[in-house]
């Protein structure tokens, strides 16, 4: 793939900026619509009030250090890390199904997700993402134009796909091995992977979804109650309350901190429903504002890669676009009634410090992709 021409740093320094500000009104917003939504929500200690909104903005004040950090960074450093990132990520995921203490591994709800390290409790699959799309990036540019052979271009994608997604899979979370699958997907299709590879790829990851959701009862009753919820009002009560929430928000919403999903009408609106509470307080004026985020950052972001100085660059900015744009695309099809029920977060602004300080390290490299447009592309 020929590197695009050098371009003027005055002529890309504003989507950089552009980016900042766009992410920093997200995570702004955010810990304000997470306070709204946790103001009563209880801790393990049974404290309530700004316990989670405290917890977030800890969170957003390390990642928006390592925004820094990494946006300073030169992005190619990144590349001969790619296989020490992504080991030490197969590890920490293959810690979650060892059977260590639980002051090691946090199990809630039935899920083993979480690993505390001292006063750190981090959400390997979070992590995943990050560094499945480096290595992706970097293998997409060191294979070059081998990516259009299924045996030397395809296959070792595939391989180390099926060994992360699989590792999500099993803890259980089909949700973000999905989200892994679809990033390694999009990068190998931006590298030129032939479209003949994808329709076979896709028809055999849809039967294998298919038989994870008959594998598991609480998958098939959320299907069902997705595609008929008054068959099953149980598993459908979060999507009722979701689309209740976001239907009575009306245009300009009730107001900062008045909706009403937060007294225990809808479990997790701080987190994996967050939507549903922008729309219940914030209306269909607040709804429009953050679709309008994270379309502006999606366009910039895609911008950065079509203009990266080189292969690497250009899938490196491709895979952490997707990242976020993919994730917030389906947290808010969820809550909408668009999707079966998952648990995933929307980006810069559910309440999980884990995917907040994940997502802002990503696009501190972005953004360091960015800002090396305006210098001659490495051979």
């Amino acid at each position: 793939m020929a590197a695009p021409p050098v371009r003027h740093p005055a002529d890309v320094v504003w989507e950089v900026r552009l980016l900042a500000v766009v992410t920093a009104v997200l995570v702004v917003f955010g810990l304000a619509t997470t306070y709204g939504a946790s103001s009563l929500e209880p801790t393990r200690t049974g404290t309530i009030g700004a316990a989670f909104f405290l917890r977030q903005g800890v969170g957003a004040l390390a990642g928006g250090v390592l925004l820094l950090a990494c946006a300073r960074l030169d992005y190619q450093r990144w590349r001969p890390l790619a296989w020490p990132l992504l080991g030490l990520t197969v590890v920490l995921l293959v810690a979650l199904l060892l059977p260590l203490p639980r002051t090691i591994v946090v199990a809630e709800h039935g899920a083993r997700r979480w690993l505390r390290l001292g006063p750190v409790q981090l959400q390997p699959s979070e992590l995943a993402k990050l560094t499945f799309v480096i290595w992706c990036a970097m293998l997409a540019a060191k294979k070059g134009d081998q990516v259009r052979d299924f045996k030397r271009g395809t296959l070792p994608f595939l391989l180390m796909m099926g060994i992360v997604a699989g590792l999500v899979l099993k803890q259980p979370n089909l949700s973000m091995a999905t989200v892994i699958a679809l990033l390694g997907g999009l990068v190998l299709f931006g590298a030129g992977a032939k479209i003949g590879h994808f329709v076979v790829l896709a028809v055999c990851g849809l039967l294998g979804v298919y038989q994870l959701i008959r594998g598991r009862e609480y998958r098939l009753k959320r299907l069902l109650a997705f595609l008929d919820p008054d068959s099953n009002p149980d598993t459908a009560l979060q999507l009722k309350q979701s689309l209740i929430g976001i239907g009575s928000g009306g245009l300009q919403g009730v107001g900062f901190g008045e909706g009403q999903l937060k007294l225990g009408h809808l479990p997790f609106a701080y987190s994996d429903f967050l939507f549903s509470t922008i729309g219940e307080e914030w209306g269909f004026l607040g709804v429009c504002l953050v679709v309008g985020l994270y379309a502006v950052f999606c366009w910039l972001g895609f911008r950065i890669a079509r203009t990266a100085p080189d292969p690497f660059g250009q899938f490196l900015a491709l895979g952490l676009t997707a990242a976020v744009g993919i994730t917030a695309f389906l947290h808010m099809a969820v809550t909408l009634g668009l999707m079966p029920t998952t648990g995933l977060t929307l980006p810069f602004m559910s309440y999980g410090r884990s995917s907040l300080v994940i997502s802002l390290a990503g696009t501190g490299i972005l953004m360091s992709v960015g800002r090396a447009r305006g210098r001659p592309a490495r051979g």
